[in-house]
Formats: structure tokens, sequence, C-alpha cells
């Protein structure tokens, strides 16, 4: 679903990113990890089309060049981001945003009824206020709030290619649980190809199997199964034991 393919990402002509090479294939679950700074965001936010990033190499989506799309064309494919702390929106509303967004997707007018009843039950399913429906986006609302908003959002636009920017971060325990459980479920019901960054497996445990790729010295300098996860979680990244296969600019399928 998603190459990335000598990949190198700058900001203002500092490199952030150097030469990397992903294959993400359709209904996996991928789960980028590695210390505070080394450009985890940066490459969700590359892939989401953030204009503030140089971008040297191909990315592609369902076997089409992305690299020079804008943002909203991006999103018409399916590639969805959650970030770390959704930003908010004044002046529009989630229902509005949501109405122009589904009907710019499925090229259809959107009925107003069934429309209210599914964000009303996507409401009750994460323990949101109904009243967010009508609020601007994430105006007044609490960091868990938000996190909760943009799943609203996610249910609602069913996107193919889902990314997690630490969605956990900040997140209470029964916050975290509603989030995790939503997200499981989500996979279950439409098999996305998900990209979840993290540094903890609070969020990760909610999912039976997926890959680990570690980043570090702007390269994936390690990737392996979930026992990657649970390795670099018990004894962090510099003791990490070496039996896990070492790729460094390499597709990792």
């Amino acid at each position: 679903m998603l190459e990335i393919k000598n990949v190198t990402l700058k900001v203002l002509d500092k490199e952030l990113v150097s030469n990397l090479n992903l294959t993400l294939n359709d209904g996996e679950i991928h789960v980028l990890m590695g210390p505070n700074g080394v450009g985890k965001s940066s490459i969700a936010s590359s892939i989401m089309g953030n204009p503030n990033y140089e971008v040297e190499g191909s990315i592609k989506y369902n076997g089409k060049e992305i690299t020079n799309l804008n943002v909203f064309e991006r999103a018409k494919l399916g590639i969805y981001l959650i970030n770390q702390s959704p930003i908010a929106i004044e002046g529009v509303t989630n229902a509005e945003m949501l109405r122009l967004a589904l009907s710019e997707k499925t090229g259809e007018a959107v009925n107003i009824f069934d429309f209210s009843k599914e964000l009303e039950s996507i409401c009750e399913s994460l323990e949101l206020d109904k009243s967010f429906i009508h609020k601007e986006i994430n105006v007044g609302a609490s960091g868990g709030e938000r996190k909760k908003i943009e799943l609203l959002h996610l249910w609602v636009l069913k996107p193919t290619f889902v990314m997690l920017d630490e969605i956990d971060s900040g997140l209470d325990v029964d916050a975290l649980k509603i989030v995790g459980k939503s997200l499981a479920k989500y996979y279950e019901e439409y098999k996305p190809t998900m990209f979840i960054i993290t540094h903890s497996n609070t969020l990760i445990d909610y999912f039976k199997d997926f890959k680990v790729h570690v980043l570090e010295n702007k390269k994936i300098v390690k990737s392996g199964s979930s026992d990657l996860a649970k390795e670099i979680l018990s004894k962090g990244f510099k003791d990490v034991s070496d039996t896990f296969v070492i790729r460094e600019n390499e597709n990792y399928e």
C-alpha cells in the first residue's frame, strides 16, 4: 500500500532522516519507535504532505506517486494522521467539517438524518459528549477529548491508511482503554494499514500482530516482530538484544 523509497527529509536544509526505505502492505500494522527527537513525527508528517518538509526520494501510495500531492489530495486517497496534540480550529464545527469532507470523498450528498445518527452512535461508543458534534473542532476540549474527537473523524471518514503519532500520550487509564479498544475495533472492521508511533506498549497491546522498526541516527537501524517492542520497553534502546535483525537502508516487508 505505501512504499517509501530512498527518502531524505529536510527542514531548512537540516537533514532529519536519510535514505529511508520502508514498505507497508495492505492491512499490516507497523510500529515506529526510537529516542525523542530522531524524526519519527517528521516521517508521519511528510507522508501526510506537510509542506514544511523537503522530501527527496519517492513516496507511493497504492502505486501512485504522492510526493508532490498536497494534504487535501492525500486525504482524499484515504491517508489519515492523528497528531500527538490535535489543534483547535475555530469557526468550523465537527459536523460541518465531516459532512463536507464526506461529500468530497464520496462525491454524493450526505443524508443528514443518517449522518446525525452515525455521529451520535460513534460518540456513545467513545464516551464523548454529543455536544461536541456541533462544537468548533477541538475548541474547549481537553487533551483526552481531542483524541476522541479525532477518532470520531476517523470512524466517519473511514481512511484506509491510518497514522497515529503518539495518540496514547497524555491519556489517563480510562481514556486510553476507550481509545485502544476503538482503534482495535476499527482495525478488525476495516483492516486498514496502520503506522503507529509510540513510546509504550499501552496502545500496541490492543493489537495481535505487528512489525516494529527502530529509528535512530536518521535511519531505521532495527526491524522485527512485537518481541522487539517488548525488548525495547524492558531494556531501553541502547541495550536491545543483538539477536534481532538489523536492517539499514533496506525495505522491511
